[in-house]
């Protein structure tokens, strides 16, 4: 656990040797600045994640949930698979809209080869609430081959666990199976409510590498680029 015996983040800072040809004394200076905020940054994000990982038992599932994947039902116990832990990206393909969310789709995307790695540890899936034969359309259009996808064809999840008003929304939520109960572990709940002006709605930190790539250039996220299904 991170505590008051570290270092003081500055002076891990001043170990650095790295050097670049041709940099001024005022980019040093600001850059080893830089290289400790980074330092707490990285502790800070430690912290959190130790927090989360000690959250108390989450509100027991006891409503029976079936979706619809490539090989017909599947109740929410089934999306576990052989593991304890499970994970739902919920992204915005719902019936009324003509093409999947550019963004999700993009997010989706980054995922595609870390899946065998993930799937290590954790069950992971990706629900939408379009009828399953557009899904694996869509899917099959990205050339996607590990991703699980599952229609949530009643909306009782998604108005659960994602958008009361069974909105087209995106959601990440993980549960646990431990002694027979499955439980609410932790979900994504930041959003526009909680954003700072100016910015887009993010969590923190950023699960999609698109943005965090994008944070370590000059140019950023910018204020009106967003990623499309094609280019």
């Amino acid at each position: 656990m991170i505590g008051s015996a570290l270092k003081l983040a500055a002076e891990l800072a001043k170990t650095n040797t790295a050097r670049f040809p041709n940099e001024s004394a005022d980019y040093r200076r600001a850059r080893q600045a830089l290289l400790a905020e980074e330092i707490e940054l990285r502790r800070h994000i430690e912290r959190v994640a130790e927090m989360r990982r000690a959250l108390p038992p989450g509100g027991e599932v006891t409503r029976r949930y079936e979706f619809i994947g490539e090989a017909g039902t599947a109740t929410l116990a089934d999306l576990f698979a052989d593991k304890q832990t499970l994970v739902i990206y919920s992204y915005m393909f719902g019936p009324q809209r003509e093409k999947p969310c550019p963004m999700c789709t993009s997010f989706m995307s980054t995922w595609a080869a870390k899946l065998p790695d993930v799937e290590q540890r954790v069950s992971l899936v990706f629900v939408a609430r379009s009828p399953i034969a557009r899904l694996i359309e869509a899917k099959n259009a990205r050339g996607w081959t590990r991703h699980r996808i599952y229609s949530d064809p009643s909306s009782d999840y998604t108005r659960d666990y994602v958008s009361r008003e069974d909105a087209d929304a995106p959601g990440y939520n993980v549960f646990t199976r431990r002694d027979g109960a499955i439980r609410h572990f932790w979900a994504a709940e930041m959003g526009q409510d909680t954003a700072d002006p100016g910015q887009d709605p993010r969590g923190a930190p950023d699960f999609d590498p698109l943005w965090t790539i994008l944070d370590t250039t000059p140019e950023g996220r910018g204020k009106d680029w967003y990623p499309k299904l094609r280019y």
